[in-house]
């Protein structure tokens, strides 16, 4: 998002990428003891954690930026958009109102409007979208508003935010056999010996709709 052409001369450009860098930092905790479902064998990952610990990822991870109050109230914003599709769902109730809560009061320490918060998220969205595609694969388009993300082959579609530049991008991985565990210490033993490697692709910004 450092190439992100209408970032380039936004007032709050650093702040935004700011957000972007740390908007998964609740995650530190949980990634660094993964586990395993006891009832399916699979690792659990952001995707299917159970609710209790994905709720507890992101108050913790808005906790963390409080020292700086648009950030957090940006990364609040993204936890209520993500998990939109529980809403009406009573366990996630006081979530969402203890999540607008800490955006609300965020973004008036700032001293900005929802309406900047708004059209500021849009960049943590796209930046979390292309993230999505390129780490986990996903090939199906991701859409945000008008925006649509998708992956081809190692080549991540975008909307023109960035002139039509194509850019490399990379993120150091390991790789396990894809497997069912017994147990959280099968699946830490085999991180333990895992390879290390790197994913490798492209962004690229394109003029049409992808």
């Amino acid at each position: 998002m450092e190439r992100c052409a209408p970032l380039a001369t936004h007032p709050r450009r650093d702040v935004i990428l700011y957000a972007i860098h740390e908007h998964d930092n609740g995650w530190t905790e949980e990634d660094a003891s993964p586990s395993v479902n006891p009832s399916t064998g699979e690792i659990v990952d952001f995707v299917n954690a159970p609710a209790d610990v994905r709720q507890r990822v992101w108050t913790r991870g808005v906790a963390r930026l409080a020292d700086d109050p648009w950030a957090a109230a940006l990364v609040a914003q993204h936890a209520i958009v993500i998990y939109d599709r529980f809403h009406g769902d009573p366990t996630w109730g006081p979530f969402f109102d203890g999540m607008r809560e800490r955006r609300d009061a965020m973004a008036g320490s700032a001293g900005r409007s929802l309406e900047d918060l708004f059209a500021d998220y849009e960049f943590v969205r796209l930046a979390d979208l292309t993230s999505l595609a390129f780490c986990t694969g996903w090939t199906g388009e991701q859409r945000f508003g008008d925006w649509v993300v998708r992956l081809s082959g190692t080549r991540v579609l975008t909307p023109d935010v960035f002139r039509g530049v194509e850019f490399p991008i990379e993120i150091a991985a390991i790789a396990i056999t894809n497997q069912r565990f017994q147990s959280d210490d099968e699946l830490r033993d085999a991180l333990r010996h895992a390879t290390q490697t790197t994913v490798t692709g492209t962004v690229v910004g394109t003029r049409t709709a992808v």
